[in-house]
């Protein structure tokens, strides 16, 4: 099989930490270009700016798109018209209206447009989804806090408008969400709370339901120092089953414990390379779309100023 010749545009933290070494464990993926105003690498060409690696770059069959999400649609289209296929970062966007026309490009150029959520790869979600699909559910209880400082050290743009700010992470346990709760939920409130000095939410309340009624809350915090938090607590008519560590462990009997952050990306290369094969496309916009919705009937109030 001949491998699938890929190029990264956006070469920060998440590509070198996460997408690197996935793309490394493929057998038929090869790194061939990077796109990054900021970035060099010794291995394989850089270029300055995505449109630069097209125009005099290696040939390429595939994007990965890392860049922030107020710029990935102009970047998505970009390759698409070129003919590539294109991998896309979570968030997909900045917004959910600009997603449909970019996989109209992909559809008529027969090119796959992949927009991942590396969360539902985790190796308990799946298990979980199995289980919740035989048990009535009563409750679900979702925090998620972790450090910005950690995560996103120095990157503004993530509080910016468009940026998602404590959104950015907590769209990894709505995407979480979505895949595993057997109905289609929506939300019915958000508390925002946006830094005097930023253009983004860094601590959010929601509550969410489904069409039974069923009670739905989560919280969100970009401040949390020390131990990170990324746990989902599900009531059900067998007793609790909880999902913590992003997705990595799940608490039910016996089930044991497994590593996520080491499964989540190869899988995502895989799913890749399963769609390109055709030029199928995988867009599921559900957690885009809650998060929309906060935004839509959420009240918004300021907490104190964060400095990076």
């Amino acid at each position: 099989m001949t491998k699938l010749r890929l190029a990264i545009a956006g070469y920060g933290k998440i590509a070198t930490t996460r997408h690197l070494p996935a793309i490394a464990a493929a057998a038929d993926v090869e790194l061939v270009a990077i796109a990054d105003p900021r970035a060099t690498s010794s291995d394989v060409p850089h270029f300055a700016s995505l449109e630069a690696l097209l125009r005099e770059g290696p040939e390429v069959d595939a994007v990965t798109l890392c860049t922030p999400p107020q710029v990935r649609s102009a970047q998505a289209r970009l390759a698409l018209e070129a003919r590539k296929h294109v991998m896309l970062e979570k968030p997909p966007g900045a917004t959910v209206s600009e997603i449909a026309p970019l996989l109209a490009v992909a559809q008529a150029a027969r090119r796959t447009l992949f927009a991942t959520w590396h969360s539902r790869h985790a190796p308990a979600v799946e298990p979980a989804r199995e289980l919740l699909a035989g048990r009535a559910i009563k409750s679900v209880t979702i925090i998620w806090k972790e450090d910005v400082r950690v995560w996103h050290p120095g990157q503004a743009w993530i509080f910016e408008s468009g940026g998602f700010g404590v959104f950015d992470p907590g769209i990894n346990a709505l995407s979480i969400l979505t895949r595993i709760l057997p109905r289609p939920v929506f939300v019915t409130r958000a508390e925002l709370g946006f830094p005097v000095n930023r253009e983004a939410p860094i601590v959010v309340g929601m509550d969410m339901t489904d069409a039974t009624g069923l009670p739905i809350k989560a919280e969100f915090d970009f401040r949390q120092t020390g131990q990170q938090t990324w746990d989902i607590r599900i009531e059900t008519d067998r007793g609790p089953l909880v999902l913590s560590g992003g997705g990595a462990r799940m608490s039910d009997g016996d089930k044991g414990v497994v590593d996520a952050m080491k499964e989540e990306y190869p899988a995502l290369y895989r799913r890749f390379l399963e769609l390109t094969s055709t030029g199928a496309c995988d867009v599921d916009l559900a957690p885009l779309q809650l998060v929309a919705d906060a935004f839509l009937i959420g009240r918004r109030h300021t907490v104190e100023a964060f400095e990076d």
